[in-house]
């Protein structure tokens, strides 16, 4: 299949069908026939699934933003335990009229409810609430770009972090820092296996709900592989199939790693030494770890860069008023100011989105006493896009994780797995993607 440029793609006014907004989903909504969903303009509800677990400090938000604007209230509603439920549950609202004012969408949703014009695009409204778009971080507000507008901004956007045990690093002789590649980290693996012990593991992955899809997009690229460029799918590169391999092997023959199902808790109760794992889980791991605990970029190889950006952003449904549309974006641009975005990102680990967080002076103070927390910002500019595959083919994620789930729990033949995965990817993008892309 020829490469399409992400920019092209993006520059799409068609649609796609409607079964590719959602995978094994009824199609999404939405406003075509001009009827605005009924609710009171005064009144916003804001669905979150908490990311990061972070109900107490949206709730803090909220009454910050209320103290500020008495005439408007805020209610937040939890739309589910992660952003698959969030999704699932507003995807089912879009056939009534009883939609949120605000929505979390994660970085492979939102594209979905974009292309189906489901969700709101947001620049006409930047006068009107008062936005100050320039003042997001570049590459953040870029992830929601696309046909000439932003269909969401950035809220709890995060990236993967390599988490290590300290004091195991010590016993092993390691230096106080994580591996500079894949390779070395290879080499270190039976090293820190001999420290810890039977019952416990050098590594842990993340499970496919644990967005092992997303955890391993970085081993894949410093390994010279990828899931996709564009639409062209590479599970059957060779490099790729040498990055499967190396997950293989580490679980299955050397025996330093595993496939965990928390891999927050496990890392913080010293279950495993080490682990790929959100900067939202930051918080969480500090709280319940007992010991001393370093963070480092992901190993990265030759010069590609070896982390993808992640997390979610707020979106606006399209089939609300215009009212509605002014006081909800107003609500967003507040609880991502600088100030709040610097509190949100202090107390769950997610990245502060904001330009001017970087000049409060709680953050700059945070950051010199945290220096796990400055490793997320300063490993943002090491960064890069997500493959296609993931992010922009409807239910790939989940296919990708369930396939690398094979190789890491039932030690399935990489290249047997991987193909399975290129050959429900490529009938996806076949029927619901291909036919709607420019001659």
């Amino acid at each position: 299949m020829a490469h399409i440029d992400r920019r092209k793609f993006l520059a799409l006014t068609g649609t796609l069908a409607a079964g590719a907004a959602l995978a094994a989903c009824s199609s999404p909504g939405s406003s075509s026939s001009g009827e605005a969903a009924s609710g009171d303009a005064s009144t916003i509800n804001f669905w979150s699934n908490h990311p990061g677990k972070s109900q107490a400090f949206e709730q803090e938000l909220i009454a910050r933003f209320q103290a500020e604007n008495p005439d408007l209230t805020v209610n937040l509603i939890d739309g589910g335990k992660n952003y698959e439920e969030v999704s699932q549950k507003f995807n089912a609202a879009l056939s009534g009229n009883d939609v949120p004012d605000v929505v979390v969408l994660s970085d492979v949703w939102w594209f979905n409810y974009a292309l189906t014009g489901a969700i709101e695009p947001l620049d006409g409204h930047f006068e009107a609430a008062g936005v100050d778009s320039s003042d997001y971080v570049d590459s953040l507000l870029a992830d929601y770009n696309w046909n000439g507008n932003h269909w969401a901004l950035p809220y709890a956007r995060s990236t993967p972090l390599f988490y290590y045990n300290k004091a195991v690093w010590a016993q092993a002789g390691l230096p106080d820092r994580g591996p500079a590649t894949w390779q070395e980290f290879d080499e270190w693996g039976p090293r820190i296996q001999a420290v810890v012990g039977g019952g416990k593991l050098a590594h842990g992955w993340g499970n496919a709900v644990d967005y092992l899809g997303w955890t391993f997009e970085g081993p894949i690229w410093t390994f010279g592989g990828a899931y996709s460029d564009g639409f062209d799918l590479k599970f059957d590169d060779e490099k790729t199939i040498a990055a499967g391999q190396f997950l293989k092997d580490m679980i299955h023959t050397k025996k330093y790693a595993a496939v965990s199902s928390d891999i927050a808790n496990d890392f913080g109760a010293g279950i495993i030494a080490s682990t790929i794992a959100s900067t939202g889980d930051l918080s969480t791991i500090t709280q319940n770890a007992s010991f001393e605990f370093g963070t480092a970029f992901l190993p990265s190889a030759d010069g590609q860069p070896g982390c993808p950006t992640g997390g979610a952003g707020l979106a606006i449904p399209s089939k609300i008023s215009e009212e509605r549309k002014v006081n909800a974006l107003k609500f967003i641009d507040f609880v991502t100011n600088g100030a709040n975005t610097a509190y949100f990102s202090q107390n769950t680990g997610y990245m502060p989105v904001r330009k001017s967080a970087q000049e409060d002076p709680s953050e700059i103070a945070f950051l010199d006493a945290n220096p796990n927390a400055r490793t997320a910002v300063d490993q943002l500019a090491k960064t890069r896009s997500q493959d296609y595959a993931r992010v922009f083919v409807p239910g790939g994620d989940k296919i990708i994780g369930t396939g690398l789930e094979q190789i890491a729990l039932q030690n399935a033949d990489v290249a047997t797995a991987f193909a399975g995965v290129q050959e429900q990817l490529q009938q996806i993008i076949d029927r619901q993607i291909t036919p709607n892309l420019p001659s």
